[in-house]
This record gives C-alpha cells, sequence and structure tokens, in this order.
C-alpha cells in the first residue's frame, strides 16, 4: 500500500520518513492507508517551512480583498464534494455520516466568517493626538503558522484556524492527526486549486517528531492545537518557551445540571444526544448529568429509555445513532474507566461493554453505558473518559450543583436545564466554564463566536474561530506620525 505523501510547495511529495504506521477503519478494521512517521519527518517540516516563509513574503502584500477571493472558491469546493469528504470523515475517524456532514457544514460557516476580514481586521485611528499629530493602529501577518489537530473532528477543527490565517497573509502548515490523515488529503486537493502561492500551505505527516519540530521551527510564528489537557500543556510551554504565540485546547470534564423545572421530555433527548454524540469522543461532550433535588428517579428513567433505544454501527450504514471508538486501544480504556468507576462504588444502569455488530465483529464498538451514583471523591468523577459513558449523580439544589460544577480542573463547558430566568441568568453568570448552554446539551459556539475554554481546557489568550482568530494570526502596530510644519501648523 502506498505511503501517504506530504504537500509542500505546491506539489504532491514523498515523505523522507523511513517509517509508517497504518491508518486503520475503527468500524471495519480495514487498513486504509500507510502514514509516514518517525524522527525523519523533522526534514519534511524543514522543508514545508522554507516554502511557507518565501510564499508568505509575497501574499502578505496581497490586498485583503484579493486574499479572501480563494476562501470564497474554497466554500464552494467544499459545499459540492461533501458527500464524497464526509463518507472520507467516517471511514477513518467512525462517526455517522450525519455527524460528518455536520462537521463539514461547521467548517464551511469558519470560511464563510473568515470571508468577512476586510473588516474584522480593521485598525484604529485618531487624528491630532497632538498638534498635527496622527495615531493609527493596524494589523499585520504574524508570518508562517502552523495548526497540529486531533483524530476526532478531521475536517472542522482546521478550519477553526486556516481560513482565518489565509485571509490575514499569513502562511499555513498542517499537521493532521496520524489517525485521520486522509481527510486533509481529500481538503488539500481543494486548496491546490486555489489563486495562492506555492508554499502557502502546507500538509506534513507524522507523530510526536513533526510536533516538536513544529514547535522549535524558528520561522513558525504561531502554533494551534486541539487535543488531550496533558498535550495541550506540553504544546503550550514548549511553544511559548520558543517565542512563538500559542492557542491549545485541553480535555473536558462537562457537567449538565437539571433542575426540578426543566423539561424532562425534552432535556433527556438533547442530553443523550450529546452524551453519545461522536461516540463521546469530543470535547464538548455532556459527561457527568446532576438532577437536582428529588427528580432524580424521573430523569434516570427518561434517560434509560431514550438511550437505551439508540443504535450503534457502522456510520455509513442507515438508521445509526453512534460509531466505533478510534482505536482498540481506546476502547480498552474506556471499559476500564468504566470498570474503574463500578470498583469506586458506581452502579452500572446501562451497560455498553460487551457490544458486538453483526458483520463489523473486529471493530472498536462499544454501546452507550450510564454509570448512576458515581463517587464525588474518587478518581472517575475527575476523568475525561472520551467515549460513551454517562455518569449521573444528585445534588440538592442548584447552590450545590454550581459548588461541584466550579470544583473540576476543566472549564470548557457547562450546562442547565431550567425552565427558570433567574435560575438560568444566575448559572452563566457563576458557572466556571468557557462556554454555557442553557436548554442546550452541547455549547458549541458558531463561527461568528470563539470557541471559548477555562482552567485546564484552555492554554492561552486568544481562542479559534471568528474575532479571536483574526487577532490570533495578526499583530498589531502603532504609528504615530507627524507632517511637515505647513500641514501641522496651530489653529
Amino acid at each position: 500500500m502506498e505511503l501517504l505523501k506530504n504537500y509542500i510547495d505546491g506539489v504532491w511529495t514523498s515523505s523522507v520518513a523511513k517509517e509508517s504506521i497504518d491508518v486503520v477503519n475503527p468500524a471495519t478494521q480495514e487498513v486504509l492507508a500507510k502514514v509516514p512517521y518517525g524522527n525523519d519527518t523533522q526534514k519534511d517540516v524543514d522543508k514545508a517551512v522554507g516554502a511557507a516563509s518565501k510564499a508568505y513574503k509575497e501574499w502578505r502584500n496581497v490586498p485583503v480583498l484579493k486574499r479572501v477571493q480563494v476562501l470564497y472558491r474554497l466554500k464552494t469546493l467544499m459545499e459540492t464534494n461533501r458527500e464524497e469528504l464526509a463518507e472520507i470523515i467516517t471511514n477513518e475517524s467512525g462517526k455517522t455520516y450525519g455527524e460528518s456532514i455536520g462537521e463539514i457544514q461547521r467548517a464551511i460557516e469558519n470560511i464563510e466568517v473568515a470571508c468577512g476580514t476586510p473588516m474584522l481586521m480593521g485598525g484604529d485611528v485618531i487624528e491630532d493626538i497632538a498638534s498635527g499629530i496622527d495615531e493609527m493602529m493596524i494589523r499585520q501577518p504574524v508570518g508562517v503558522a502552523a495548526c497540529i489537530t486531533p483524530f476526532n473532528f478531521p475536517s472542522m477543527i482546521v478550519f477553526w484556524f486556516l481560513p482565518y490565517a489565509i485571509a490575514t497573509g499569513n502562511a499555513f502548515v498542517v499537521k493532521p492527526s496520524e489517525k485521520v490523515p486522509m481527510t486533509m488529503m481529500k481538503i488539500f486537493e481543494f486548496l491546490d486549486q486555489l489563486d495562492m502561492p506555492k508554499g502557502l500551505v502546507s500538509l506534513v505527516h507524522g507523530g510526536k517528531d513533526t510536533v516538536d519540530a513544529i514547535l522549535e521551527h524558528p520561522e513558525i510564528k504561531a502554533v494551534s492545537f486541539v487535543g488531550s489537557t496533558p498535550v495541550a500543556r506540553y504544546i503550550y510551554s514548549k511553544g511559548t518557551a520558543n517565542g512563538k504565540r500559542v492557542q491549545a485546547q485541553g480535555g473536558a470534564k462537562n457537567p449538565v445540571v437539571v433542575l426540578p423545572d426543566a423539561d424532562i421530555e425534552m432535556s433527556t433527548k438533547i442530553i443523550a444526544d450529546s452524551v453519545y454524540g461522536c461516540a463521546g469522543q469530543r470535547c464538548l461532550a455532556a459527561s457527568t448529568i446532576i438532577t437536582v433535588d428529588d427528580q432524580k428517579r424521573q430523569v434516570k428513567d427518561a434517560l434509560y429509555e431514550t438511550v437505551k433505544a439508540r443504535t450503534t454501527g457502522y456510520g455509513l450504514d442507515k438508521n445509526v445513532n453512534m460509531g466505533p471508538v478510534i482505536t482498540p486501544e481506546s476502547k480498552s480504556r474506556i471499559t476500564g474507566l468504566i470498570q474503574k468507576g463500578v470498583d469506586e462504588g458506581a452502579k452500572v444502569l446501562l451497560d455498553g461493554r460487551n457490544a458486538s455488530i453483526s458483520g463489523y465483529e473486529k471493530g472498536n464498538f462499544l454501546n452507550p453505558t450510564i454509570l448512576e451514583d458515581v463517587a464525588l471523591d474518587k478518581e472517575l468523577i475527575a476523568t475525561e473518559i472520551f467515549g460513551p459513558v454517562m455518569s449521573l449523580i444528585s445534588m440538592k439544589n442548584i447552590n450545590e450543583a454550581l459548588k461541584f460544577v466550579n470544583s473540576g480542573n476543566y472549564g470548557n463547558m457547562a450546562c442547565l436545564f431550567t425552565g427558570s430566568g433567574a435560575n438560568a441568568r444566575r448559572f452563566r453568570n457563576e458557572a466556571d466554564a468557557g462556554n454555557i448552554g442553557i436548554n442546550i446539551g452541547v455549547a458549541a459556539p458558531m463561527a461568528q463566536f470563539p470557541f471559548s475554554g477555562w482552567k485546564d481546557s484552555f492554554f492561552g489568550d486568544l481562542h479559534g474561530q471568528g474575532k479571536h482568530a483574526i487577532e490570533f494570526f495578526t499583530q498589531t502596530k502603532v504609528v504615530i506620525e507627524r507632517w511637515p510644519n505647513i500641514w501641522s501648523r496651530k489653529f
């Protein structure tokens, strides 16, 4: 099987790497491709950055109105080919076809927002800060930027960064997850059709050695990352130590609070989707469901009936609600954490560990799992499971629930289901999380807003998407100017 190629200096180029690893369909265990791996990939990064540096010098001087034209063309290519792209995403990441289509739509929305860069990157001017002296602040590109992306959203997450970087005048290097590189291969076929300087965008495969080469390269000025908290902390620490701007999105343990005045039927359906969508493999997946007051039995029964009706299987099969997890190792880790919860005193309300899907017996399948009465002082309640597991606990009142929400190390998302405007307003104000949902199960910001995150869920200052992305990929320059005396005379 042919080794996947890099895209460097406008050409599909063989990696210098001597090693490779398999790209595997998590539902069938079919080997889809082989991807370069190992320490030789550092040389690939050098080539990509060299080409990017050259292209950047040309691209930064292209008028912004012309730069965004390539994004309009990219949007059209993404829309025209979304079905083919969705099939690739499903086959290499495991998510359902519908989830893949939704992911592509979110990517397209970021392209649309980035097309507004001519307005979004505008500066400020004050005339006559002193007699005859004007002062202005302008935004200029940072240079060569790079992103390091995870397996769970092979297309969408790259587009939190790439269109904004290009529109603001930067060159860009993409390092996709080695588990799901084929989606980005297809997207780079679209990028290859755009009217941009050769080398402006590059695709470099690999693992940790490629990542380290990006973090250490002196010509790369900004790095974007999404993944687990330990790796995010590493990326941020090493990148900033090398003088780079870094935005590093980490993991999460997202709580959802259900108050007694919530619409139980609506809430439980939304919660089930938010826990088990993408097999729980997303940083905005709901994880811990907190019932308040005396409605525990009612919510538990409703969740049980809703969740047990969900269908697990191959994401391209019709009527499938949830696909497999990404690797056998992930499946083993998740089943181990379920057992850890049981050992710590939790009860198994719904056990998905022995899933077997007819025709796909080798797949990495787990059925939805519900654990109730999870111990609050043990390991599982604080651990990101990143799989289709719901932890169900109960609190006496909203004060106790908020205290629990704010006690965790993560701060990606927190949600509340209620019919009370006062309680909703209080939760919005007091919950320590960067994304808040009110009667929403997954508080995923639209492209116009930053993908926020607090505490151990984010390292940096400026997030992906929207105005934050524009600011991240530009640096401000203040100009103070005075012209000849005849122009600055006193009146």
